[in-house]
């Protein structure tokens, strides 16, 4: 089946001429005036459902697929099905998205305010804001235009916010400046203490986190994800920057731009990561490093020193990936080898 309506709210019927656009691709002569209401799967979608194709392996799909439409690459025109209206695009799945966007749009902020939300006297709230049950907004907070404060979520003093944010459910946030189109998933966790301390005869003696977050426009933060405010310096996560759910920044943590920040991972204090950096699924970087731009830190890796920029790494202690594959193939020899000694040996004891 196709997005469930009762979840995901339609704006069509739509023509496809109108989705195209959306998407920046060119529609078939005398097609623009067909009607789509919703997307999905190939194996999902029916005929007023547009699909996509991304990936040769799912060619059979396409040629059984009952989509009205699909997304794909030139490359595979010859295997879309008769009566299917082909949408040509280098980057099949981005204009699909942006069809997906056009069709099942983010709901509009309503601007209404539940009657159990409590919201300081000198809090500033924008045009068009919604603000959901048992949300808290302190002191000093500033929320910009068309923004949604979800249920019980907490906005601490001064925090501000620009327009077109999204704060969901359950989210926390102190000591935090953000710009605009930011969203925080429910549960996260943003501008709670760092972790620092210093050890003496014993004793651990907190060391006062006085820094702030700062979130560029765009940023996205998952569900139940944290990221620490700074302990002198702030922590930063650059525009367009998306971090998944689970995924932990500690204090004095930089980004640059458009980073992925995959679930699970971790990031340790003061540690700056360049623009378009990739960390992957339960990596874990020690504190203090740098890791250079467009650099791809691979699953589970444990990074303990410096990458430079555009570099791949995998591994504990993280190391070039090739570098990192031709050791875990020489294990993997090493223990056959092992194997097929100990098999021949009790052979040869029997």
């Amino acid at each position: 089946m196709a997005a469930d309506s009762r979840f995901h709210p339609t704006a069509g019927p739509l023509p496809l001429a109108r989705l195209a656009e959306a998407a920046g691709i060119a529609v078939p002569a005398g097609t623009g005036e067909r009607l789509f209401s919703s997307v999905g799967t190939l194996q999902s979608a029916g005929p007023d459902d547009v699909s996509f194709l991304d990936h040769r392996r799912w060619l059979p799909s396409l040629r059984e697929s009952r989509a009205g439409a699909v997304v794909l690459a030139a490359e595979n025109l010859h295997a879309v099905p008769e009566g299917m209206i082909a949408l040509v695009s280098p980057s099949p799945l981005q204009a699909f998205s942006r069809i997906a966007a056009a069709l099942h749009p983010p709901q509009a902020t309503t601007g209404r305010r539940h009657p159990t939300a409590v919201v300081a006297g000198t809090a500033e709230i924008g045009e068009g804001c919604e603000i959901g049950p048992y949300a808290v907004i302190e002191d000093g907070a500033v929320i910009g235009p068309r923004s949604l404060i979800g249920p019980h979520a907490h906005i601490g003093p001064n925090c501000v916010f620009g327009a077109d944010c999204r704060i969901l459910s359950h989210v926390t946030v102190t000591h935090c400046l953000a710009g605009d189109r930011v969203t925080l998933n429910p549960g996260a966790r943003i501008g709670s203490e760092g972790f620092g301390f210093t050890t003496a005869q014993g004793e651990h003696v907190t060391v006062p986190q006085l820094g702030r977050v700062i979130l560029g426009d765009g940023v996205e933060v998952g569900a139940n994800a944290c990221i620490d405010r700074g302990s002198g310096n702030d922590t930063v996560v650059g525009p367009g920057t998306r971090l998944d759910n689970l995924t932990m920044l500690g204090h004095n943590v930089r980004t640059g731009r458009g980073c992925i920040i995959v679930a699970q991972a971790g990031i340790s204090g003061s540690t700056a990561i360049g623009d378009f950096v990739v960390v992957a699924a339960q990596a874990g970087l020690a504190g203090h490093l740098t890791v250079g731009d467009q650099a791809r830190i691979g699953a589970q890796a444990g990074v303990m020193s410096d990458v430079p920029a555009g570099l791949d790494v995998l591994g504990t202690p993280a190391i070039p990936i090739r570098d990192a594959l031709r050791s875990f193939s020489a294990l993997r020899k090493l223990g056959q080898s092992k194997s097929a000694t100990r098999t021949a040996e009790a052979k040869t004891s029997d």
